[in-house]
């Protein structure tokens, strides 16, 4: 089985996203920036799955 590329990126994006959600009640700052950081990782996976994508 042969993994896109951009579905690992795509993936560690969610699991960064839903880390930071869940931090929230903890510290703000630290957890929006934790999310900003996985939606960012999400965008390009995205962004490289649609590039490489067989028509």
């Amino acid at each position: 089985m042969k993994i896109r590329e951009g579905m690992i990126p795509a993936i560690l994006g969610t699991v960064v996203t839903a880390t930071g959600l869940s931090l929230k009640p903890l510290s703000s700052k630290v957890s929006w920036g934790i999310t900003g950081f996985g939606l960012a990782h999400i965008v390009l996976g995205t962004i490289d799955l649609i590039e490489h994508r067989k028509a």
